[in-house]
């Protein structure tokens, strides 16, 4: 790619612009922010680690879009965190209007960008930005999924004392604590994770992963986890960048796969150069089932909370 555009230069936007600077997965990485001087600083630091890291790619920070003129990529990490006191519909309707906000943005600089989604709440942000880009599916994806497997296989492979790289697992449905862990789909180089782990032990990893975000804020006090949703989002651009065809959890917008239609909701997808190019429709069991329908009405819920 020529450049790519990570939106917010926060603890989540760096480090994921330093990430993909050190993959050199463009030529250009932009990094902007709305607070002047914090984009041009991580942007230059992130650029004198060239040399020692060995990248070429060009990092720069900027407080006006117009430095993304051209971008094929944005990584939209922008938005705020729940605060003491605020409400859900206070949150929600504070990171709607950012988040539209920079989807005006991507709109008028780089109006065929692919965009990944971070902000929060994921799926309902991620509608957000189509319907403010009146874009295809294929345009807009979420990044929630790959975070969300990610903390599973790691808190699996903690509990069995084996590899990380051995543990095949997948995390379906919205961001938040109605994810739907397949453990039918969960294997440790191939061997079901029930012929490993009793039933209670794998109940107690999955309620780990659905309050993985939050055991890492309650540890932080304030702020939370970054090193992670970093990593998340930049596989997946890595998967678009080089076009890898990729089998990735993430939220895309269905169009009557998995029994849903008009909204995100996280599921497999293959990505590549196209972005979205594909949403995997694999067998559920009855339980995985009805646990991603009720992970489909929250979203559905949250999405009719929005008015644009």
């Amino acid at each position: 790619m020529n450049k790519i555009t990570v939106v917010g230069a926060g603890n989540v936007g760096a480090t994921t612009a330093q990430r993909l600077a050190e993959k050199q997965l463009a030529r250009e990485i932009v990094m902007v922010d709305v607070i002047e001087g914090t984009p041009q600083g991580k942007g230059l630091d992130q650029w004198e680690s060239a040399p020692i890291e060995r990248f070429d790619t060009r990092v720069i920070g900027s407080n006006d879009y117009g430095a993304t003129e051209g971008s094929d990529l944005f990584v939209v990490t922008a938005g705020i965190a729940r605060r003491p006191g605020m409400s859900r519909e206070d949150l929600l309707r504070t990171n709607v209007d950012i988040v539209k906000s920079v989807g005006l943005e991507i709109k008028k600089h780089a109006p065929r960008a692919l965009v990944i989604v971070v902000s929060n709440p994921l799926d309902t942000m991620c509608y957000v930005m189509k319907e403010t880009l009146g874009a295809p599916r294929e345009r807009v994806i979420g990044m929630a999924g790959v975070l969300d497997t990610a903390r599973y296989r790691s808190f699996i492979a903690e509990a069995l004392d084996v590899s990380v790289e051995d543990i095949q697992a997948m995390v379906l449905g919205g961001h938040g604590d109605t994810m739907v862990p397949l453990v039918s789909y969960t294997t440790v180089s191939g061997i079901p994770i029930g012929q490993l782990l009793r039933p209670d032990v794998i109940e107690k990893l999955i309620e780990r992963t659905k309050n993985g975000g939050a055991e890492i804020v309650s540890f932080l006090k304030t702020g939370s986890a970054f090193y992670a949703p970093s990593a998340a989002a930049t596989q997946m651009v890595e998967a678009i960048a080089r076009d890898k065809k990729r089998i990735l959890p993430c939220a895309a917008w269905l169009e009557g796969e998995y029994g849903h239609r008009g909204i995100f909701l996280g599921v497999p997808c293959k990505l590549g150069a196209g972005g979205l190019e594909q949403v995997i429709e694999v067998e559920l069991t009855p339980k995985e089932r009805v646990a991603l329908g009720k992970s489909a009405e929250s979203v559905r819920e949250s999405i009719a909370m929005v008015k644009l």
